[in-house]
């Protein structure tokens, strides 16, 4: 097949994520100040978008506390650079099993809650993107099912479009794109959609070019989307990702390493993801310029 390589390109910048990375290098932000200023490093590097999840400040945890998006958001709005905000919508979803012979009672690690719930600091942080997870699987660990139902999908999506913020359809399989179509088929999301292909995470699609060209092959031809892999795999996902036609996603909660035994900042992803798209001919878009391309409306400071 020919090349259709993506030449006017955005990056996004995944600041920090909800993995278990917090002891693993001191570059992964925990505070609502200490993710806002890697995202405004990142967003000066290159990235026109930054991704954002929030943590603990004391233990670097995952967390889901209104108040630490409302100071995120607040800090990005703040900030001397213009950046589109994506917060992650993804978490509330998880449902962690007891062991194969005792299934229930779930474990205490559970985290589920309804729609409106997940959906609150979206609702009141306003951010131009939020992430909708667009399907259910198992998730890496043993006992642990990444859940989100199809009602709950159709209720989330809908509450995004109803509020303005552009859903991000985060796509670790086939069949999630195929719901994703679904969607836009009923109304519940507009089209042309925003789609992130999700790579190499367990127990996804694998990272394989075969496979990752099969994702490809089932996105609308006027929809837009990016893809990202993670560890070693992150930078050579940048090259494949336009190649094929689309944006790239790089940051540390994806990948922790600049080369091997070598611990990046966001800012340094972003900035060798830049050598490279320019190196292959292409151009770094600004926040201004995504905000024109998929229609994003930038909302008032809280």
């Amino acid at each position: 097949m020919p090349l259709n390589m993506q030449r006017d390109v955005f990056i996004t910048a995944a600041i920090t994520g909800s993995g278990n990375t917090q002891d693993r290098s001191p570059h992964v932000p925990r505070s609502p100040e200490q993710i806002a200023n890697s995202a405004i490093e990142a967003a000066k590097a290159g990235a026109a978008i930054v991704h954002c999840h929030v943590r603990d400040p004391k233990s670097g945890a995952p967390s889901r506390k209104v108040a630490y998006y409302r100071e995120v958001t607040q800090r990005i709005r703040d900030a001397d650079i213009d950046i589109v905000l994506n917060l992650t919508a993804g978490m509330g979803g998880d449902m962690v099993f007891g062991d194969v012979e005792s299934p229930l009672p779930l474990k205490q690690s559970t985290d589920m809650v309804g729609a409106s719930e997940r959906m609150a600091h979206i609702k009141e942080c306003l951010p131009e993107i939020c992430t909708l997870d667009c399907g259910t699987m198992n998730f890496a660990e043993a006992d642990y099912v990444m859940t989100n139902t199809p009602a709950m999908l159709r209720a989330m999506g809908g509450m995004m479009e109803n509020l303005g913020v552009k859903p991000e359809i985060e796509a670790f399989d086939s069949g999630h794109l195929w719901f994703a179509k679904q969607l836009v088929a009923e109304g519940i999301l507009q089209s042309p959609a925003l789609v992130q292909l999700c790579m190499g995470i367990p127990w996804g699609a694998p990272n394989d070019l075969n496979s990752f060209m099969a994702m490809v092959n089932n996105i609308p031809p006027d929809w837009v989307f990016s893809a990202f892999s993670l560890g070693r795999d992150e930078m050579p996902y940048v090259a494949a990702a336009i190649l094929a036609g689309g944006n790239v996603r790089v940051g540390l909660e994806d990948n922790l390493y600049l080369e091997k035994g070598v611990l990046a900042t966001n800012a340094q992803l972003v900035a060798k993801a830049v050598t490279i798209i320019e190196n292959m001919g292409g151009r770094i878009m600004n926040a201004a310029e995504v905000r024109e391309k998929l229609n994003l409306t930038k909302h008032m400071p809280l």
